[in-house]
């Protein structure tokens, strides 16, 4: 990635110093519901978990981005999204982050790829997954690929991130 030894030597005492990477993949929100569980269910032998906390993170291609930022890379985003809650929450959560979000669009009739894991007593119980994972169609596809190709000139480095979910095919 770094083609001068003075890069190398900013890279290892500033994270990587500065550089612009774009993160195009399926974006995801991550959400948990903490509980304690200290019975079963008189209406069907499952635990019931009484609630105490939730919790909401980015996740997928989202995540890397996050993860990216911790290293010191100044991170951009593209995928698509649902227009619903889960959109708004997500692209909070990145924006308070610092990762820039233009490239993220709406693909109508579509909803956020949202998974809920619910955690007793520390443990994970259940996972939820709210996701369309047909690919995207033709135009939304076309404005994506759009937004990425213009950004090139402004990163450093693009990184895919594939969950499978129809964003990059």
């Amino acid at each position: 990635m770094f083609r001068d030894p003075e890069a190398v030597s900013t890279a290892v005492h500033t994270g990587f110093g500065g550089r612009r990477v774009l993160v195009a993949g399926d974006l995801m929100l991550d959400r948990y519901l903490w509980g304690q569980v200290s019975r079963i269910s008189p209406e069907a032998p499952v635990p019931v978990l009484r609630l105490v906390r939730e919790t909401e993170v980015a996740g997928g291609a989202a995540n890397v981005a996050r993860n990216l930022v911790g290293l010191g890379l100044e991170v951009s985003i593209a995928g698509v999204t649902g227009d619903d809650v889960a959109r708004e929450t997500l692209l909070r959560l990145l924006r308070g982050q610092g990762i820039q979000t233009d490239g993220v669009l709406v693909a109508t009739g579509r909803r956020t790829t949202t998974k809920t894991r619910l955690i007793g007593n520390h443990q994970q119980m259940l996972r939820i997954d709210a996701e369309e994972t047909e690919p995207l169609d033709a135009a939304v596809e076309q404005a994506l690929l759009d937004a990425v190709v213009a950004r090139l000139a402004e990163v450093d480095a693009l990184l895919l991130s594939d969950y499978a979910k129809g964003v990059l095919t």
